[in-house]
């Protein structure tokens, strides 16, 4: 069984940041569950294009407002508190915060810890990456 708290994820290597998002990666590819577990603040004001290419995801606003747009159609969704979307098509899109969102977010596969946008908006795939020491594609600490 494994038993973490939110709170003892902050200040570790499981809080990741960037300008527009702090991440709290509370379960990853080390725990050996299939998909990894996040809370993810996106900050008010900001909007961050991304399209996970490599990757599966499902979201679920627990706290704030914004909204997501599809690329694509350029359909827009809001998104408050019980809103759930999934990205399983490796959609394209656009998430602006109104307020500060604090989103739980489910990615398959698992991340494995310190993975940040590349310059398409997606993560690298598992088997791109070692564990924990990958920052962005191809950039390694």
């Amino acid at each position: 069984m494994i038993v973490r708290d939110i709170e003892q994820c902050k200040g570790t290597e499981r809080e990741v940041k960037s300008k527009t998002w702090t991440s709290l990666r509370v379960l990853l590819a080390s725990d050996k569950m299939g998909f990894s577990l996040h809370e993810t603040t996106m900050f008010r004001g900001t909007e961050t294009p991304m399209q996970y290419l490599n990757h599966l995801e499902a979201v679920l606003c627990v706290e704030g407002e914004g909204e997501v747009e599809l690329c694509e159609t350029g359909a827009n969704y809001p998104i408050k508190p019980g809103t759930v979307y999934a990205l399983d098509q490796h959609d394209r899109h656009i998430v602006r915060a109104k307020s500060d969102l604090r989103l739980i977010c489910v990615f398959n596969p698992p991340l494995h810890g310190k993975e940040v946008h590349d310059a398409d908006g997606s993560y690298p795939s598992s088997s791109e990456i070692p564990p924990g020491i990958v920052t962005g594609k191809g950039e390694r600490k």
